[in-house]
């Protein structure tokens, strides 16, 4: 078993914000323009301009653990061993930075496996993440080796379910005046040539609703994290709360497309947003974690491994 997430920095400085950036931004899965005009952008401007900024961004939500993404992500990878029992050897590997991918892959040969299946730790598939993972461990996978894939679980009743009992347990529905359901954005342009995302957004978000049992009026889907000038989905988060919070006193977001905590949900919508929120006239910003290793998601994603992948129950 291999569970890829994207990554994060080695600490939260910026030489390491900018190594990890430049193999980031530097995949053209995630950035596709011509090599010959965005390389010499992203290396020349952008990471030494951004390098500092995200550093400062990272060291707000740094643990004695280090990077909250892996910190949680080992603790995923350890729980779901557990789940699997000892016929499973689970790895954990990043798309970028450490733990990286082909070194996991390098431990599963190792020890002994010949038969991997890969889950790309995202519900929505994207070829900005999912497809990269993908194609990456794929060009890697070590001779002699088989790789079963569980990716796109975005409206798989274990992950919903799990989901929704998430929200339940960290907030109570009296208390919320409005639901927010966030994404990660992409450009609007990588939806136009074919890219799935935006319609697995939106049927988790509607799923989501449904196993809530909310009424259309009571929740919103947003899109965040947009970088660059281009057009990505919409609504753009920090355009769509300080609007809600006109209407809303009491708001409780939901990140559906993050499995794993990360600068994404603890600094942008933890912080940023809500911040954004309260100025703009809210009262209480209410973020419900991700699933992370909570038990119900763990037994949630074995089972979905499991039926995916057809394993069998007694393996």
């Amino acid at each position: 078993m291999l569970l890829v997430n994207v990554g994060s920095p080695d600490e939260p400085t910026a030489p390491a914000v900018r190594r990890y950036l430049n193999e980031f931004l530097g995949d053209p899965a995630v950035v596709r323009l011509p090599r010959a005009l965005w390389l010499p952008l992203l290396r020349g401007v952008i990471l030494p301009l951004r390098g500092p900024k995200s550093a400062a961004l990272y060291r707000k939500v740094w643990t004695a653990e280090g990077s909250p993404l892996i910190a949680l992500s080992r603790a995923q990878a350890k729980a779901l061993a557990a789940e699997l029992g000892p016929r499973f050897v689970v790895e954990l590997g990043m798309r970028y930075g450490n733990p990286g991918y082909a070194a996991a892959l390098h431990d599963l040969e190792r020890a002994g496996c010949r038969d991997v299946v890969l889950v790309p730790m995202f519900p929505q598939y994207s070829g900005t993440t999912s497809g990269t993972v993908i194609d990456a461990v794929r060009a890697r996978l070590p001779r002699g080796m088989t790789l079963r894939i569980v990716s796109a679980f975005f409206d798989d009743p274990e992950y919903l379910s799990s989901l929704a009992a998430s929200v339940r347990a960290h907030v109570a529905d009296d208390a919320v005046d409005h639901y927010v359901f966030s994404f990660h954005g992409i450009p609007l342009r990588y939806v136009r040539q074919g890219d799935p995302y935006q319609v697995h957004c939106e049927r988790t978000a509607a799923a989501l609703a449904k196993e809530l049992e909310l009424a259309p009026e009571r929740w919103t889907q947003v899109y965040q994290s947009r970088f660059g000038r281009e057009p990505w989905l919409e609504p753009y988060a920090v355009e769509r709360v300080p609007q809600l919070a006109k209407r809303h006193a009491r708001v409780a977001v939901v990140c559906p497309a993050f499995t794993t905590d990360c600068l994404e949900t603890l600094e942008e919508v933890r912080l940023q947003l809500g911040e954004l929120f309260r100025e703009s006239g809210g009262r209480e910003w209410s973020v419900v974690p991700c699933l992370n290793a909570d038990a119900r998601w763990i037994r949630a994603l074995a089972a979905i491994v499991r039926r995916r992948a057809h394993v069998p129950a007694g393996a």
